[in-house]
């Protein structure tokens, strides 16, 4: 189960990083059903596994944060047999688990409260925390369109289109990518994801950068709707990941070159606020 999850985060099959630090953290727990003849044997193939999963995509925060949560807390358990460390193990996962799924679920709760009856949003991509802001509005009975763009090449938006369609209270527009600064004029607020904050800068999905410098500049405030695992310090050094060409050309390039990065870079000045499961952070 870790040799498949490592396959996976490393071919991008899981698109959320909150679902692939929850995937990584329940495949880790495959090592508390496994047989070990020492203590220090548990401690090396926890270590080792859990690097594994790290390097699998150096570019998603939680996945790291929660891999470091969970060695902490089994070599913090100060249990001296393997059925102990694994007891811990399962713990930690468990622990970690939760608190991706809870801060998520109250990152977008707070991140509705920003949402008034009948305003018109901008949303990038398919965000699991911007999805749940918009769907605690929706609970609570506040009407608003949305536009949202395709987030080529994977057309990551029509995720987000497809799962609101037909929603109540709710009334969707799918726009290409180039045709967000068009629609600024028309809306009251823009609602992204975040992948990770490191000093002041914001890393999210390719198209967020353009997008928060179109919104400053139409006086549209743009929030980030994240968990606090995504707030990362100087032991966690991004990397963007370059995606193949052939998400972007069907045929291959004769002559010329094919960049497809996963990733960019939005200074924190074009940022209006980060929503989080603690509190609402304006700036």
């Amino acid at each position: 189960m870790i040799d498949e999850t490592v396959r996976r985060i490393e071919e991008l099959e899981t698109q959320s990083a909150s679902l692939v630090a929850v995937d990584a953290a329940e495949a880790l727990a495959e090592l508390a059903d496994r047989e070990f003849r020492s203590v220090e044997a548990f401690d090396r193939a926890l270590e080792r596994n859990s690097r594994a999963l790290r390097q699998a995509n150096e570019s998603h925060a939680p996945l790291h944060t929660t891999q470091r949560r969970i060695l902490e807390a089994v070599a913090e358990s100060e249990t001296d047999t393997v059925a102990g460390r694994a007891e811990a193990l399962r713990s930690a996962v468990e622990d970690v688990v939760r608190r991706v799924e809870t801060s998520k679920d109250r990152a977008g709760e707070r991140a509705a409260e920003l949402i008034d009856d009948g305003d018109a949003l901008l949303t990038h991509e398919n965000s699991s925390t911007v999805m749940a802001a918009l769907e605690h509005a929706l609970a609570d009975g506040t009407e608003f369109d949305l536009y949202v763009t395709e987030s080529r090449p994977r057309f990551l938006g029509r995720r987000t289109a497809r799962r609101l369609a037909g929603r109540d209270g709710v009334d969707v527009t799918l726009i290409v990518d180039n045709a967000a600064g068009h629609v600024l004029g028309e809306c009251d607020r823009v609602f992204v994801g975040m992948n990770c904050l490191i000093d002041d800068t914001v890393y999210n999905r390719i198209g967020t950068y353009q997008i928060a410098t179109a919104a400053a500049d139409s006086d549209v405030p743009l929030t980030v709707v994240a968990a606090s695992a995504k707030f990362v310090g100087g032991e966690f050094s991004f990397t963007n990941t370059d995606r193949a060409p052939s998400e972007v050309l069907r045929e291959p390039a004769d002559g010329f070159g094919a960049a497809n990065p996963g990733y960019d870079a939005t200074p924190l000045r074009l940022v209006d606020a980060i929503a989080t499961e603690d509190d609402v952070i304006k700036f």
